[in-house]
């Protein structure tokens, strides 16, 4: 029996996986998938190191950002970690002054810039489209790169890695012993940490519990290397995904998530790009809160929006090679991870949720890690899963 199960090897997953062994403990990491998927695969890579709102989110914000800087190193990869500016453009028809006030009480709040001044910054911009842009300096780390290399310095610390689709999970009668049941072997661990993103909620339920943890359908399109040069990570300032997730997690809506067919909100399209060091670009996106993890997409409407919208602003990548891709991106009802000990299940601890920021999942991944192995600690308590 190994100390710890942990469901899901993306990007949560592997970090966690990680931080664990390097805490002593022995590790099982399942993984359904040999190449990587989800948001994992086809996530921007933003780091918003910037965007700490309370002093949890700021503490963790600034402490991820140190901790992707020291990385690459101890991780031995190239995980192509930078700092670029982001541009968070700003309708034409709004008002930028009060759009730069719900910045305000950022850590670092963005500065309002006119729309000569974007264009300067961003010179993709269409001048006509946009009243002028909040900027920052963001980071971004190539999230396909980070996880690998989570994943193979995890192997070289002695954890082991399985290749199988989880069935079940289930508290056995023994005391301390989870059982992991995948279609070829059950496996057992004293602990188990479910990473499993947007299929986290399913695979509890079939536990017998339900948590508060909801999903999007992120829709975007990816290219091959272009010859067209982006600079900036570019973005709306005005985002209504956040909005569409509080919506789509009230407490009323809650029941629709266990059964397919359902749509608590309607799809938003917040309109924005960024360009990978190696030339390729990543294009959205549509978000919809479709219910069915596998809900059947009209992909040529789709495609057709994205470039739409996004060429308004960008009109150089209207046209860019590129196919339409999906992936599920998990949420909770404060925009705040779910980390922790489930109470109904003893032993089995939840590590999802991380919509937004990525900053905040490297440090939170080690102080969970040396939580469990040491002393408990009060920051990692703040974001249990039974807060609700």
């Amino acid at each position: 029996m190994t100390d710890w199960v942990v469901i899901g090897g993306g990007m949560t997953g592997a970090a966690l996986a990680y931080e664990l062994v390097s805490q002593g403990a022995t590790v099982t990491l399942v993984e359904r998938h040999e190449q990587l998927q989800g948001g994992t695969r086809f996530g921007y890579g933003g780091v918003a190191y910037w965007a700490g709102t309370s002093d949890l989110t700021r503490q963790l914000c600034a402490a991820g950002w140190e901790r992707l800087r020291s990385l690459a190193d101890e991780l031995e990869a190239d995980i192509q970690l930078r700092e670029l500016d982001l541009v968070l453009t700003i309708e034409a028809t709004a008002n930028p002054a009060e759009v730069a006030q719900a910045y305000a009480h950022f850590a670092i709040p963005p500065q309002l810039v006119d729309r000569a001044t974007a264009c300067d910054l961003e010179p993709l911009l269409n001048q006509e489209a946009i009243a002028g842009a909040l900027t920052v300096k963001h980071g971004h780390v190539h999230l396909g790169r980070l996880a690998t290399a989570y994943r193979q310095a995890f192997v070289r610390r002695g954890g082991q890695v399985a290749i199988a689709a989880v069935e079940a999970i289930s508290v056995q009668p023994e005391p301390g012993t989870v059982a992991v049941v995948t279609p070829e072997t059950t496996y057992r661990a004293k602990q188990v940490a479910v990473c499993a993103g947007a299929l986290s909620r399913a695979l509890l339920r079939q536990a017998g519990v339900a948590v508060p943890l909801y999903f999007t359908h992120a829709e975007l399109i990816e290219t091959p290397p272009v010859d067209v040069q982006l600079r900036s990570l570019v973005m709306p300032a005005m985002t209504t995904r956040f909005d569409l997730e509080a919506e789509a997690s009230k407490p009323e809506n809650d029941a629709l998530w266990d059964e397919p067919g359902h749509e608590p909100f309607p799809p938003i399209l917040d309109a924005g790009a960024i360009q990978f060091m190696d030339g390729h670009l990543r294009i959205g996106q549509i978000s919809r809160t479709l219910t069915d993890p596998a809900a059947p997409i009209a992909v040529e409407e789709s495609e057709r929006l994205l470039r739409e919208q996004v060429g308004a602003v960008l009109p150089a990548l209207e046209a860019v090679p590129g196919s339409w891709h999906r992936c599920l991106v998990a949420f909770s009802r404060d925009r705040l991870p779910l980390v922790g000990e489930i109470a109904a299940l003893p032993g089995v601890h939840l590590f999802s949720g991380f919509s937004n920021p990525l900053a905040i999942v490297t440090p939170l991944a080690q102080r969970f890690a040396q939580a469990m192995t040491g002393t408990p600690d009060e920051l990692i308590a703040q974001l249990s899963p039974n807060r609700f």
